[in-house]
C-alpha cells in the first residue's frame, strides 16, 4: 500500500500539466465546440483521472477517498441550492417576485434599466452578502422585467450577476470574501478596504459599459409589453407591498449574522404562511407539489408563464448533478496532488511583483477552470503563494485581494462552475451567453494585475518584516 502512495504522490510537475490540458482540452471542446450540457465532459474526465490514477497504482480505496473528500467540501451549497429552489417557488406563488416586478416597472425608468439593475443588486448584494440570493430572489424580478421591456437577456443576466458579484465581494457577511482573508490571515475589515483599489475601478467601468450597452429599450413594443405583463400580474397574483416583508426579514437575518440555511428555512414558511392568507383554500399537498416540482405559471400569457414557470426541489438537480461531479473531479485532482504540483513550482521560480501577482491570479483562475469549485479557486493559490508574497515583501492584504480577483469572482464565467451552474440554471441564460457581458468578472483580474505591476494600491510589508521576510528564506534555503 506504500508503495502505491508512493507512486501517486510523485506525480512530476510535466505529468501533472500534461493532466491539466487535457482536462481543459476535453471539456473545452466538448462545451465550447460541440454545445455539450457540461456533465458529459466532466463525468469523462472524471474516468481518464481514475484510469490515470490506476495506472500509477492508486488503490481503489484512494480513489474512494479523493471523491468523498472533495464532495464533503460541498455539502452545505448544494443543501442551499435545494432550498433556494424550494423559496423561488414559494415566494412566485405568494406574490412576492411578482410584486416586486410590477413595484419595478413603475419605480425603474426603461431609459436606465440596465445600469439601474447593475446598480441595485450591488448595494442590495452588499448589504446581505450572499450573491446566490440575490440571483435567484430580486435577479429573477429583474430579469424577468428586463426581457419584458425588449432588452438581450444575456445582457441582463450579465448585470444581475455583476452586481450580485460586487455586493459578494464586499459584504463583510460574504462567505468567500471572509475565506480569502482568513487563508491570507488579513483582518476582514482591512482586506474589504484594500479590495477597493481594484473593485471600484471594475465597478466604474462596469457601470459605464452598461449604461451604453443598455439604455433605452431596444423593442419598440415594450410599452405595451410592460401594461400587458403588468395587467396580467394583478390578475393573477396577489399584488401588495406586504411581499417586500420576506425581503425585510432577509435583511434582518443578514444583519443578524444569521447562517443562510437558517435564513432560506425561515423565508420558505412565511412564504408558505403569506400564501394560506392570500389563499386560506390553497390545500397543503399543492403546496408541497410546488415546493417539490416548482410553481407552475398559468396566466394565459405566454412570457408571462415562460418566465414565472420554475423553482422547486427538482429544479435544482441539474444543478446539483454538476457540482457534485465536478467536486469529484476536484476531490481526485486534490487526492492525487495534481494541482499542488503544477502550482507550487511557479510559484517559486517568480521573482517580479507583477509576475508573482499575475501567476496567482492566473491560478485562481486555473483552479476554477480545472475544478469548477469557488472555495478551491481561493484556498489552493492563497497556500500555493502566500511565502512567495511574504518573500517578495508583499503584504498579506496583497494577497487576500489577488485571491478574490482571480478566484471568487471568476467561477461565474466557467461552464461548470458550481457558481456558473447555479447562476444560468435560475435564470434561464447559458454561462457562455452571458459570459460577455459580465464585466465585472472580467475586469476585476485586470485591474489587480495593473495594480501588481505599477504598484498602485499594493499593499507591501514594513520594512522591518519586509527584511524579516528574507532573512528567513534565506536561512531556510542555507544561504
Amino acid at each position: 500500500m506504500k508503495e502505491n502512495k508512493k507512486a501517486w504522490r510523485a506525480v512530476s510537475f510535466g505529468e501533472a500539466l500534461t493532466i491539466l490540458l487535457v482536462m481543459l482540452l476535453v471539456m473545452g471542446l466538448g462545451v465550447i465546440k460541440f454545445g455539450l450540457s457540461p456533465m458529459t465532459p466532466v463525468l469523462l474526465v472524471i474516468a481518464l483521472v481514475m484510469l490515470w490514477a490506476k495506472l500509477r497504482g492508486a488503490e481503489w480505496d484512494d480513489i474512494h477517498n479523493g471523491i468523498i473528500d472533495g464532495i464533503k467540501t460541498g455539502i452545505i451549497p448544494i443543501f442551499i441550492f435545494l432550498l433556494i429552489g424550494a423559496l423561488i417557488s414559494v415566494w412566485i406563488a405568494a406574490g412576492i417576485i411578482p410584486s416586486m416586478m410590477v413595484f419595478g416597472f413603475h419605480l425603474i425608468s426603461a431609459q436606465w434599466f440596465v445600469p439601474s439593475v447593475f446598480l441595485v443588486c450591488a448595494i442590495i448584494g452588499t448589504s446581505i452578502g450572499s450573491a446566490f440570493t440575490i440571483i435567484s430572489t430580486i435577479g429573477i424580478a429583474l430579469f424577468g422585467m428586463g426581457t419584458t421591456m425588449g432588452f438581450n437577456p444575456a445582457l441582463v443576466a450579465g448585470a444581475i450577476i455583476s452586481g450580485a458579484i460586487f455586493g459578494d465581494k464586499t459584504s463583510p457577511l460574504s462567505d468567500s470574501t471572509n475565506l480569502a482573508s482568513a487563508i491570507a490571515e488579513s483582518e476582514l475589515f482591512a482586506h474589504i478596504k484594500n479590495l477597493m483599489w481594484s473593485t471600484i475601478p471594475a465597478f466604474i467601468v462596469s457601470l459605464i459599459l452598461y449604461f451604453f450597452m443598455g439604455t433605452g429599450a431596444s423593442d419598440t413594443n415594450a410599452l405595451g409589453k410592460i401594461n400587458a405583463t403588468i395587467t396580467t400580474l394583478n390578475t393573477h397574483f396577489t399584488i401588495t407591498w406586504w411581499a417586500a416583508l420576506p425581503i425585510i426579514v432577509m435583511f434582518v437575518c443578514a444583519w443578524r449574522k444569521i447562517p443562510a440555511i437558517a435564513t432560506l428555512f425561515l423565508n420558505v414558511v412565511l412564504g408558505v404562511v403569506m400564501i394560506f392568507i392570500e389563499k386560506p383554500s390553497t390545500s397543503l399537498k399543492s403546496i408541497a407539489t410546488m415546493i417539490e416540482s416548482g410553481f407552475v405559471a398559468k396566466t394565459g400569457n405566454a412570457s408571462v408563464d415562460a418566465l414565472l414557470t420554475r423553482g422547486g426541489i427538482s429544479a435544482m438537480m441539474s444543478t446539483v448533478s454538476l457540482i457534485i461531479l465536478t467536486l469529484t473531479l476536484g476531490g481526485l485532482l486534490m487526492k492525487f496532488n495534481i494541482i499542488q504540483t503544477a502550482m507550487v513550482p511557479l510559484a517559486n521560480r517568480l521573482k517580479g511583483t507583477g509576475a508573482v501577482v499575475t501567476a496567482a491570479i492566473l491560478s485562481g483562475i486555473g483552479v476554477n477552470i480545472f475544478v469548477g469549485e469557488q472555495y478551491l479557486s481561493v484556498i489552493l493559490p492563497g497556500k500555493a503563494f502566500k511565502q512567495t508574497f511574504n518573500d517578495r515583501g508583499l503584504d498579506n492584504l496583497a494577497l487576500s485581494r489577488v485571491l478574490e480577483d482571480g478566484g471568487t469572482v471568476i467561477n461565474y464565467l466557467v461552464p461548470w462552475g458550481v457558481a456558473a451552474v447555479f447562476a444560468a440554471n435560475t435564470l434561464g441564460v447559458s454561462t457562455l451567453s452571458y459570459l460577455p457581458f459580465c464585466f465585472f468578472s472580467l475586469l476585476s483580474p485586470i485591474f489587480s494585475i495593473l495594480s501588481g505591476f505599477t504598484g498602485v494600491g499594493l499593499k507591501r510589508l514594513p520594512a522591518s518584516d519586509d527584511q524579516s521576510a528574507t532573512s528567513a528564506t534565506m536561512a531556510a534555503s542555507g544561504r
